[in-house]
């Protein structure tokens, strides 16, 4: 399930850093219920040695301006939560209702309103267009023997394969249940080189893209995709998706955030 909060700062052009997803992971776990909150960011749920948050959220996104490192919030913006755990999504919809307002760093932002987004039908294939960048990587061993993450991206063939794969995971840790792929398919459809973001998380750079992207998979497939978002590093505010549609209000996005 997905929840859309509406916010429009009560400061004109208050302002954050480009890197603020931390503020914003941050900001979810301290309004979480204490045994929840203990239970997504210290248990979480497991596949092999792999732990997973299950939860996802977008970028800030709306009336915006990216300028020196920092984005400037002139008017209403849009913050999308997704997690297949609804008690975490009731949560932060009752504090936000009761609250009317969110606070991330030194910005106050009023709530206007709260949508709740249900999957909708099923159809295969679907189009998705990722409202946080994607980021899909793999940790090689450089012949001197240190550690290098590579990141992959979308028109290298890992980078589907690793977004598939990694569903499976996230199916097989939250229902117990392992579902093949099914001759699965993930892949570029509108993706261009405006859509690579670098971002910084505590320090660390990460690359990911946004775009349109295609997935022809089995509904669970969908369904998860939707809840708990793509590829890596989710809980960080990474992989946030939703299903595409033309001249959607937020099909036009400042692809240099970020960077």
């Amino acid at each position: 399930m997905q929840i859309i909060v509406k916010l429009h700062p009560y400061r004109k052009s208050a302002s954050l850093t480009v890197h603020y997803n931390g503020l914003v992971q941050g900001w979810i776990y301290r309004h979480l219920e204490s045994n929840l909150s203990r239970q997504i960011h210290t248990e979480g749920w497991h596949d092999g040695k792999r732990k997973l948050k299950f939860f996802v959220f977008s970028r800030l996104l709306g009336d915006v301006k990216i300028k020196n490192g920092q984005v400037y919030f002139l008017g209403e913006v849009l913050l999308a939560i997704a997690s297949p755990l609804e008690k975490l999504l009731e949560d932060i919809s009752l504090f936000l209702i009761r609250k009317g307002q969110m606070n991330l760093g030194d910005v106050s932002f009023e709530v206007l309103s709260i949508e709740v987004r249900h999957p909708p039908r099923f159809e295969r294939p679907i189009l998705l267009k990722a409202l946080s960048p994607i980021t899909v990587y793999s940790t090689l061993e450089a012949p001197d023997g240190r550690k290098k993450t590579y990141y992959y991206a979308p028109q290298e063939p890992e980078f589907g394969q690793q977004v598939l794969a990694n569903l499976r995971r996230k199916i097989r840790a939250w229902t117990g249940e392992d579902i093949p792929p099914d001759g699965a398919t993930f892949r570029p459809v509108r993706v261009s080189n405006r859509n690579l973001v670098i971002a910084r998380y505590k320090g660390t750079v990460i690359k990911g893209w946004t775009g349109i992207y295609e997935l022809d998979a089995p509904e669970p497939y969908l369904r998860m995709a939707l809840d708990a978002g793509l590829g890596a590093k989710n809980s960080q505010g990474f992989g946030f998706v939703e299903v595409w549609e033309k001249k959607s209000h937020r099909d036009t996005e400042n692809t240099e955030e970020g960077k």
